[in-house]
């Protein structure tokens, strides 16, 4: 059978926290694929935020919730596309959900198909880390898919496992899934915020 993919494993971790009617923030959107995960879980009483800095993602990320809307086979959530880097997502929520979002799920690197060269950034991710982090409500997880298998790759996901190792475990838990034998291969982290 196998283990399951990092991607799968990033949802089945939002799924065990996220329910119909929360809110919830996919913070680099790309072309879609966790937006649409997000927005199927919350369902139609639930409120997604997907963020990106390029259109091209949004556009796709658009088109693929407006077709399984328009199929009429499922509900989705309503969902609010900012262009915008995730770093800036605290503006971007209404206030009466700080405190309040179920789940964060980061996809790092760059948009498949679109324009290599533009990746992620580690000043810019390690901030909206935090922001995600203040967002959360107790219970409330951030997954993180990182490649070190790309230009600049290695780089971010060393800083990003660097700010989830140095947070205190009195405030959270953590969590890390990676293939141990394929160094270069994307690994999934997780941040589950704790409290009542």
């Amino acid at each position: 059978m196998g283990f399951l993919s990092v991607l799968s494993m990033a949802h089945r971790w939002m799924a065990e926290r996220a329910q119909p009617g929360d809110a919830v923030i996919d913070a680099t959107s790309g072309g879609g694929v966790d937006t649409l995960a997000l927005a199927r879980l919350v369902g139609e009483r639930g409120s997604v935020f997907a963020f990106d800095i390029q259109q091209a993602a949004l556009d796709r990320t658009r088109e693929r919730l407006d077709a399984l809307r328009a199929s009429g086979k499922e509900k989705l959530a309503e969902t609010q596309l900012f262009l915008q880097s995730h770093e800036h997502m605290t503006d971007c929520l209404p206030a009466a959900l700080h405190g309040k979002i179920a789940g964060v799920m980061f996809n790092l690197g760059f948009l498949p198909g679109g324009d290599e060269s533009l990746i992620t950034q580690p000043s810019t991710t390690i901030a909206a880390l935090e922001a995600a982090l203040a967002l959360l409500r107790p219970g409330g997880i951030i997954t993180c898919v990182v490649y070190p298998g790309h230009p600049g790759g290695a780089e971010e996901a060393a800083a990003v496992q660097q700010w989830v190792e140095a947070l205190p475990d009195v405030a959270v838990s953590t969590m890390l899934y990676r293939q141990l034998h394929k160094k270069a291969a994307p690994y999934l982290l997780g941040v589950e915020k704790k409290g009542k």
